[in-house]
């Protein structure tokens, strides 16, 4: 059941009349593709599982975006099944690929270096995710995104090892004005660790607030 949420969304999201799909938004996002523009700055605050993140992202064009997040996990890297307290420190990039009025494409890429405290021990690894995401404005108030996200990353030392999520699914960002949004972003699916020859169920369920200034 929890595999077919991506698809039902973006099957209700191509019902849509294509009036609705026209409307525009606000021109900016931090979840979906659409950039925040040449010189303009933005704040993230998210939280759910599998913890808290803050981000602060930038404008350095009109089609490239670079910042930073800081993230406190209480679920090891989105795996449902364990809990270990973590941090997360990465960089931030977006790039746009290509917009028009009914839709936006973009990549993001956020490495840094991660850390998982566990039973005495300190795991120390390295994040490298990338990620594919479309965004769809329905009105001037909301976007929703639907994206694949690769959120790869690997441990260092006789632990882990390499894993391999493969996460799909979807968010809204809901405009209060025109600098102020609600927002929510959902992503599941597979993490493949090779070393261990099996997979753990991954998931990201994150409310937050974004603010543009």
């Amino acid at each position: 059941m929890k595999r077919l949420v991506p698809g039902v969304l973006l099957a209700c999201l191509l019902a849509l009349p294509g009036s609705a799909l026209a409307r525009g938004g606000q021109g900016w996002s931090v979840l979906a593709a659409d950039t925040l523009g040449r010189g303009n700055t933005a704040f993230s605050g998210q939280i759910g599982w599998p913890g808290l993140t803050l981000g602060v992202l930038h404008g350095t064009s009109e089609r490239f975006d670079i910042g930073g997040k800081f993230s406190f996990n209480w679920g090891r890297e989105g795996w449902v099944r364990h809990t270990a307290p973590g941090i997360k420190l990465q960089a931030w990039m977006r790039w746009e690929l290509a917009k028009t009025s009914k839709v936006s494409f973009a990549l993001t890429f956020q490495p840094g270096p991660l850390f998982y405290f566990d039973d005495g021990d300190t795991d120390v690894g390295l994040a490298l995710p990338v990620a594919f995401v479309v965004g769809i404005p329905v009105t001037s108030a909301l976007m929703v995104n639907v994206g694949i996200d690769m959120p790869f990353h690997v441990y260092f030392g006789e632990s882990i090892g390499p894993v391999i999520p493969i996460l799909v699914g979807g968010g809204l960002e809901y405009f209060i004005d025109s600098r102020l949004a609600a927002t929510f972003n959902l992503r599941m699916g597979p993490a493949l660790i090779p070393d261990w020859d099996e997979s753990e169920f991954a998931m990201e369920a994150l409310f937050g607030i974004a603010y543009r200034f």
